[in-house]
Parts: C-alpha cells; structure tokens; sequence
C-alpha cells in the first residue's frame, strides 16, 4: 500500500519560522540594551572617577543548535516557552576588570539598575569551582519593548579580572583539546596556576588600595610624596602621581 506524503502548511511553516526568528530576536536586543547600559556606567565612571572599572566586555549568542541540544541534554520540553524558562544562558555577556573590587563594584552598579532584576548570583571568587576557576554569574531579566509585547529575557553574565579570564580561557582551550579528559598532571598545574593567579590578584588589590590612598592624600598638596611598596619608601613628585593616576 502506498503511503501518502503528509502535506506541508506553508502558512505554518512561515508562523514557526516568525516565531524563531522574534524568539533569537529578543536575545540579540537584551544583550544590546545591556551592552548599552555598561558602555554608559564606564563613561560615567570615567569621567566623575577618572578610572574606569570595566577593561572589556563580549558577547555571545547561542545558535539554535546549541539551544536545542543543551534543552534535550536536560530534559526540558523542546518548546519555546520551556526553553525560554529554563535554558538562561542563550545570552551572554563577559566582563573583565583590573581589580577583584571592581568586580563586587560593577555588580552592584548593576543591581542598582531600576530595570534590571538579578534572578541569580554564583560567586566562583569567594567559592572557587573544585578545578580552580573563579569568576562572578549573574543571571539578569532585562525588558525588552517589542512593537506588539514586553519581552522578560534572561541574559548570563559573567565578571572576572584579567587574570582570571587568561585562567579560564587556557583551561577551555585544553579542556576540548583533550575532548574533556585532561590527564591527571595537567589538572594538578592548572589547579596550581589558578593559585597564583589568586595570588596575583591579591597583590594587585592591594597596590591599587595604596595608590588610591596616595591620590586622595596628594589632591589637595603639591609637595613631593612619600610611598612604600613591599617595604621600600620613595619620594615621587605630585605631578608625577598626577600623571600615573588618571
């Protein structure tokens, strides 16, 4: 018996296809108006501060692919709606700064957004991951004005310092290189190297610390400054300071 092709309603494929396209659609605008939010807190730092506390910021977005496979590998309702609730990764910001406080700072700058509502906090800095990584998730929910809706869209974002982000970014690229077996003896150097890089971010906070002390004692006072960094004092004239600063 012959079996009969199911006909195809091309007025249903054009309504899926619209409904994918808005879906991708919301993401790319909440990572947008995000990025526009952070591109604004910098230069307002920057120039009330004279410092900045954001060195970079990327985004990514997830393909429908890697949507679809990460909602199947947990076992969510392969619908728009359950991938929308549960999958609050599809779009991702990464920031990096100099200093741990600056991570804590920027954090907070964006709690204080009035339309920005933090669904989730990991602190990996105060918790580091068992293999050493550190960096601060945030899950955000950022509104997105559509010609006919509101759109609520999670957005991930993730702050670490320079340090941390190299961290990372070496333990990905060995991570696939070894397709997620790493042998035993490069595990126990990277757990190694994830020390000093905590070590070094410490030592960094604490310069920074000393040279704000120095910039607020030396505002008001043109007369040469005495310093000491790791117990050695040295005198520097104030618009060499001046200069180091800005």
């Amino acid at each position: 018996m012959e079996m009969k092709q199911k006909s195809i309603d091309p007025n249903q494929i054009k309504l899926i296809k619209t409904e994918l396209t808005r879906f991708m659609m919301s993401y790319k605008f909440a990572m947008d108006e995000l990025n526009t939010k952070i591109d604004i807190l910098k230069q307002e730092f920057r120039y009330i501060h004279e410092y900045s506390p954001i060195e970079h910021v990327e985004s990514r977005l997830k393909t429908p692919e890697s949507i679809v496979k990460k909602a199947y590998k947990k076992g969510y309702e392969l619908t728009l709606p359950s991938i929308k609730e549960n999958v609050q990764d599809i779009a991702g910001l990464r920031i990096t700064c100099s200093f741990i406080s600056d991570i804590y700072e920027l954090s907070e700058m964006l709690r204080n957004q009035k339309d920005i509502k933090v669904i989730k906090c990991k602190d990996y800095i105060k918790n580091p991951k068992p293999n050493g990584y550190k960096s601060l998730h945030l899950i955000l929910q950022i509104p997105i004005f559509m010609s006919d809706r509101v759109e609520e869209v999670y957005v991930e974002v993730q702050i670490r310092t320079i340090a941390m982000d190299f961290w990372a970014s070496l333990e990905h690229k060995i991570y696939y290189k070894y397709d997620k077996e790493i042998p035993d003896r490069l595990v126990a150097e990277l757990k190694e190297a994830a020390t000093s890089v905590s070590e070094l971010d410490k030592k960094m906070e604490n310069i920074h610390k000393e040279i704000s002390q120095i910039k607020e004692r030396i505002d008001s006072n043109d007369d040469p400054q005495e310093i000491s960094i790791n117990n050695e004092r040295f005198y520097l004239p104030h618009d060499f300071l001046q200069s180091i600063l800005i």
